[in-house]
């Protein structure tokens, strides 16, 4: 038996599921060129959390990233510190509603400006 709460919490069978959150980022410094969409996706596959990565014209990176809200937590502490040889300086969360529209975590890859 499936309870809605509300749009974002369930009770199935008396377990509580944690209500998703959905998080877009921006990270600034050095953190093109030296694996962070790598890094990102693999902490983000290892959390379950579902969205993207990808590299912006200005030298940030753009992250969307829907999940649990205390492992979007958690997720954001790694994205905060970055692999080794990047330099996280500023890093903007806002938080957005969950949409619910990705399966798995993905890096999206964009040549000359474009998609």
């Amino acid at each position: 038996m499936v309870e809605l709460i509300n749009s974002n919490i369930k009770v199935i069978t008396g377990y509580l599921l944690m209500p998703k959150v959905r998080v877009r980022v921006r990270v600034f410094g050095v953190v093109q060129g030296v694996g962070f969409r790598f890094f990102t996706k693999r902490i983000a596959d290892e959390l379950g959390i579902e969205g993207y990565v990808m590299n912006l014209d200005d030298g940030s990176v753009e992250i969307v990233a829907e999940g649990e809200e205390k492992v979007i937590n958690k997720f954001l502490e790694y994205v905060s510190r970055g692999p080794p040889g990047a330099v996280v300086e500023d890093m903007k969360v806002e938080y957005e509603e969950p949409k619910g529209e990705f399966k798995g975590f993905r890096i999206i890859y964009r040549y000359w400006g474009y998609w």
